[in-house]
């Protein structure tokens, strides 16, 4: 966890409003992807909006994704789950449309090694492209000979090669994405404080929750705020939200994690990425390019013990190895691994228990305490969709007023300042200098959250999941700013 925490001066002057004897519309516990998705549509229905998160936002889950923006590949093959698929294609074109600067279209090419597969994949991937019908497609599934499989992703195994299928998501900055979502709530009334959680609740006689009491990590001071209603949107941390409201609340989160393993992209050879349909655990696995490396994953393995810092274990990185190393020309071994990151699925599941693969994906919304929504599952693709719905859940209960949602073609926030993904790279590959550094992380301190090294290199400029040795590097030269 972070420690010597530096707050500034715009955060300790919104932090002073908290005194004042208001009861505010929505107040929001969780900022990853739900709670900030739910943040820029209460705020911008005009709802006075707060919103706490634990940690820095997205220090969780929302910052450790497989960096896709997609429709879901492995849910084609159970028919129960095409809505879903065909709502996150809906979404997927949106937000290429809303957040050009944070998502953009990625092509993917599935090599196929034995007899009759390229067939077989071209049929399932032209359903899948089928299912953005209506205008939501962002490019083209082309079946490939063996030759033209190569001259488009170089890295890959060459030897018994039958040719390919490329086929269309789209990749986006998870931890970026999360802070712009953030910054567009603030400028339509929200206000968002990280590393402020959640100590406690006050209940009325009818077992409403009334204020919701945080306290600053920074000052050690305490707040308490009225409220008329709580979204809890705490990931995988939603249980403990809901046993400081009732200590006898029965847990329905059940978690799994994933982990990705970084390594260099040279070896690869390939903008573009590539998917491997069957691993040995019956999941799929990507190669994709991202910020100038190679990032290989995930895993999905069900998890009892949830930590604020989770690392891969020595299993996942050899079974994520050995499914690369059977794809790839070059033998990928422990030395080519720059980084490596681990983050928990929050999936609802009531019974919880047995495999986690057989726990849907989908999002759930559900009403407690009389005025709590907690809202957990669902995937970064859809929580401008999950946030709607929430929304939609807490006029249905009488929590708030109905008004129009003004989320699905709003622009959101861009840095004007820095092109931050350009600077991370020049950090990692040369041509950046300590200046350009120190300028840019005074202005993540100072306009985007940021409270400690940890927050620029690894949340703002990404370092920290490319490559863990050029982080500690750099690590002495940022602290410098929070002295």
């Amino acid at each position: 966890m972070a420690v010597n925490l530096k707050s500034s001066p715009r955060r300790e002057a919104r932090f002073s409003q908290l005194n004042e004897d208001k009861i505010w519309d929505v107040v929001i516990i969780g900022g990853g992807a739900s709670g900030a998705g739910i943040a820029v549509d209460a705020a911008s229905r005009g709802f006075s909006t707060l919103l706490f998160d634990a940690q820095d936002f997205s220090a969780g889950t929302s910052s450790r994704s497989t960096k896709l923006i997609h429709g879901g590949v492995r849910y084609m093959k159970n028919p129960r789950d095409w809505k879903l698929v065909r709502e996150a294609m809906i979404e997927r074109k949106l937000l290429l449309g809303n957040a050009p600067h944070l998502v953009h279209a990625e092509p993917f090419i599935l090599p196929c090694y034995r007899s009759y597969e390229r067939e077989y994949y071209m049929a399932g991937l032209g359903l899948y492209a089928a299912m953005a019908w209506g205008g939501y497609a962002v490019g083209k599934t082309e079946w490939l000979s063996a030759v033209e499989t190569i001259r488009r992703l170089p890295g890959v195994k060459p030897q018994g090669l039958k040719g390919g299928v490329q086929f269309w998501d789209a990749q986006f900055d998870d931890a970026r994405l999360n802070i712009a979502l953030m910054k567009t709530a603030e400028q339509r009334g929200a206000f968002v404080f990280n590393y402020t959680p959640v100590v406690g609740f006050s209940r009325g006689k009818d077992g409403e929750i009334i204020s919701v009491k945080v306290m600053d990590k920074a000052t050690q001071k305490t707040y308490e705020v009225k409220t008329r209603m709580v979204f809890n949107a705490a990931g995988v941390w939603v249980d403990e939200i809901r046993k400081l409201v009732s200590p006898t609340a029965k847990p329905f989160i059940q978690a799994s994690r994933g982990s990705h393993i970084m390594v260099d992209l040279k070896q690869f050879g390939s903008k573009v990425g590539m998917f491997i349909p069957k691993t040995s655990d019956g999941r799929v696995l990507f190669c994709i390019p991202w910020n100038g490396m190679l990032e290989i994953g995930t895993t999905d393995l069900a998890e009892k013990e949830i930590l604020f810092e989770p690392k891969p274990t020595e299993d996942e990185i050899e079974f994520m190895l050995e499914t690369a190393r059977a794809y790839l020309g070059y033998p990928i071994g422990r030395n080519d691994i720059r980084a490596s990151f681990t983050g928990y699925r929050p999936l609802f599941n009531p019974n919880a228990g047995g495999s986690t693969a057989s726990v849907s994906r989908e999002h759930s919304i559900i009403c407690e305490y009389k005025n709590m929504i907690t809202v957990t599952g669902g995937k970064w693709t859809a929580y401008r969709n999950m946030a709607e719905h929430a929304m939609s859940v807490a006029v249905d209960q009488g929590l708030i007023y109905k008004r129009p949602c003004a989320t699905k073609f709003m622009s959101i926030y861009r840095d004007e300042k820095f092109d931050v993904g350009n600077l991370g790279q020049q950090l990692l590959f040369g041509g950046a200098t300590k200046e350009q550094l120190i300028d840019y992380a005074i202005h993540a301190r100072d306009e985007a959250y940021a409270m400690c090294p940890e927050d620029i290199l690894y949340r703002r400029l990404r370092l920290g999941q490319m490559d863990e040795k050029k982080t500690a590097e750099l690590m002495p030269l940022v602290a410098e700013i929070f002295e």
